[in-house]
C-alpha cells in the first residue's frame, strides 16, 4: 500500500505544484481541477438528492469548488479531505473568501485512515480514486462511513477492457495510477455490499470536454506539456484505452 503522506508529498512535488495547480484551474475554471469544471460538478451533484442539513464527505476536495457549490446551492454541510497540502492551503484561503466556514470544513487526511465515528448521508468524489490502489479496502471503508441508505457517488479516470498499449501502460506507471474498467468498478461496489449500483461509461462526454478545454490552453511553450497531455488523453480515449467512469451505490 502506498503511504498517504508520501503520496501527498509526491503529488505536491509533481502534478500539484503551485504553478501546475494554477494551470489546471485556468483550464477547468475557478476552484476546479477536474474535467468539466463547475458544469460537470453541477451535473454530478444533481444526482445526489441533496437536502438542507445533510452531511456530505468529499474525498479529494481539491480547491473546494464542489464543496462550495453543495453548501451554497443545497444547504448541506460538507467535510472535504485531500492528501495534497498545496491543494488544502489554497482551498482554505478560498473557503474564507467564500464565507462558507459554517458549512464547509477542510482537512488534510487520507480516506483510508478515516475512523467511522462520523457517518455521512452522501460521499462524493471526483477523479480521485485513481490514486488509491487498494480499492477493495477503499470501498469497504466508504460503505462503513455511510449512514443506512446513504449514497456513494464518484467519477474516475478508467480504462478499456483488455491490455493497455505500451504508451498507456507507461503513462499509468509514471502517474502511479490504478485504473479500473466500468465493469470492474461495478463489481467492486457490489462486493462491498452496495445496492442500486450504477456504473456508467462517460468516455464520449470526456472527449467532448477535453476538446472544449483545449481552446483554453495557451498554444505556447509555457503550456506545451499540458496541451500535449490533453491531446494524448483524447487520442487514448478515442482508441478505447482511457475512459471516464461515473458510479453510484447505496449502503443498506
Amino acid at each position: 500500500m502506498i503511504d498517504s503522506k508520501a503520496q501527498g508529498a509526491q503529488l505536491d512535488a509533481t502534478q500539484y505544484q503551485v504553478d501546475a495547480i494554477a494551470k489546471y484551474e485556468a483550464v477547468y475554471g475557478q476552484h476546479f481541477i477536474s474535467p468539466g469544471g463547475a458544469d460537470s460538478a453541477r451535473a454530478c451533484i444533481a444526482r445526489l438528492g441533496l437536502k438542507p442539513g445533510m452531511r456530505v464527505l468529499e474525498v479529494g476536495c481539491g480547491l473546494g469548488g464542489s464543496a462550495f457549490l453543495m453548501a451554497r446551492e443545497h444547504g448541506v454541510s460538507v467535510h472535504g479531505i485531500d492528501v495534497s497540502a498545496n491543494m488544502l492551503a489554497s482551498a482554505q484561503e478560498r473557503l474564507r473568501a467564500e464565507g462558507l466556514a459554517s458549512q464547509v470544513t477542510l482537512a488534510q487526511a487520507d480516506v483510508l485512515a478515516l475512523p467511522a465515528t462520523t457517518r455521512y448521508d452522501v460521499i462524493y468524489s471526483r477523479d480521485v480514486f485513481l490514486h488509491i490502489h487498494d480499492k477493495t479496502r477503499l470501498m469497504a471503508l466508504l460503505y462503513d462511513l455511510l449512514l443506512p441508505s446513504g449514497l456513494l457517488f464518484f467519477t474516475d479516470y478508467g480504462r478499456g477492457e483488455g491490455q493497455p498499449s505500451a504508451e498507456f501502460a507507461a503513462y499509468i506507471a509514471q502517474r502511479q495510477y490504478d485504473l479500473r474498467t466500468v465493469r470492474g468498478y461495478r463489481e467492486l461496489l457490489e462486493q462491498a455490499g452496495f445496492v442500486q449500483v450504477v456504473a456508467e461509461d462517460h468516455t464520449a462526454e470526456f472527449v467532448f470536454i477535453l476538446r472544449s478545454e483545449l481552446v483554453r490552453i495557451g498554444d505556447d511553450a509555457a503550456h506545451a506539456d499540458i496541451r500535449q497531455s490533453w491531446l494524448d488523453k483524447i487520442d487514448r480515449a478515442r482508441r478505447g484505452q482511457q475512459g471516464w467512469v461515473w458510479c453510484a451505490g447505496r449502503a443498506q
